[in-house]
């Protein structure tokens, strides 16, 4: 399971492509996760502008206009930039598109 510092990294890396953008569109591949992924996820986070992405012990907040996006890496996830339009890799779950 991902430590304090790993968390932090990823926060530190993640943090200025996400801050200050504004989410386009969700996509859910797998929604039984640590916790269910809400159904309407694409319509509560779409639209939303990112306002900062925060680290709370392991795990990340990403705030948005109307509320917070919890996400835990658990045992050996990761949260990556990619290119839009690349296929999805087998253990990559939700892409949020800026």
């Amino acid at each position: 399971m991902p430590e304090l510092p790993e968390v932090e990294t990823t926060r530190r890396g993640i943090a200025p492509f996400l801050e200050g953008q504004r989410v386009s569109r969700v996509i859910v591949r797998e929604r039984r996760l640590r916790w269910p992924v809400p159904e309407d996820l694409d319509i509560q986070l779409s639209g939303q502008l990112i306002e900062s992405v925060e680290r709370r012990a392991k795990y990340l907040l990403i705030n948005a206009e109307s509320g917070t996006l919890i996400s835990h890496l658990g045992m050996s996830g990761s949260l990556r930039l990619v290119e839009r339009g690349l296929p999805a890799a087998k253990h990559e779950h939700v892409d949020i598109e800026l």
